[in-house]
């Protein structure tokens, strides 16, 4: 089962989330949190938010839907920051020009499962259906074939007119 929170219209450009995002994939949500806690970025506490509001979802439906899930076997399986709107605003520029910027917004994403005996939680069946295409064997290509170089000594000048 998959817990999912997420951070919609948030200020700061995906680019910049994904890099903390990418610190905590794959880890225990406990681990997840004190790598958060010690990031020196200012998307660090968003992402912290939306951990723990996922981990809060895990721990209302184990107790009040009477989901089966050990909270303290959960882990991040996916953390994205897809793009959001863009605000386009404008910047002056020499001799009464301006240029235009954009400044970003992201909607972040973070989705838990359990941890299995094995490892990683299984991945969703979709994407299970997908490897086997990717893993058959890939075709080996011939190498292109290159035209030899010329030789700088090759090239016979020209004959000049004879004087008479």
């Amino acid at each position: 089962m998959e817990f999912i929170a997420s951070a919609r219209f948030t200020r700061v450009s995906p680019q910049k989330a994904r890099l903390v995002l990418d610190l905590i994939k794959g880890r225990r949500v406990e681990d997840a949190l004190n790598t958060l806690a010690f990031t020196n970025k200012r998307v660090a506490a968003t992402v912290e938010k939306v951990l723990r509001s996922a981990l809060e979802n895990a721990n209302y439906l184990s107790q009040e839907k009477g989901a089966d899930v050990d909270v303290d076997n959960l882990v991040v399986r996916r953390a994205v920051a897809n793009d959001g709107p863009r605000m386009k605003r404008v910047r002056p520029a020499p001799m009464g020009r301006a240029f235009r910027f954009q400044r970003r917004m992201a909607h972040i994403e973070i989705a838990l499962a359990e941890r299995q005996r094995g490892g990683v939680a299984p991945e969703p069946a979709a994407a299970v259906a997908a490897e086997p295409a990717a893993a058959a064997p890939a075709r080996k290509r011939a190498p292109a074939r290159k035209t030899p170089a010329r030789k700088a000594g090759s090239r016979v000048p020209a004959k000049k007119p004879s004087k008479k």
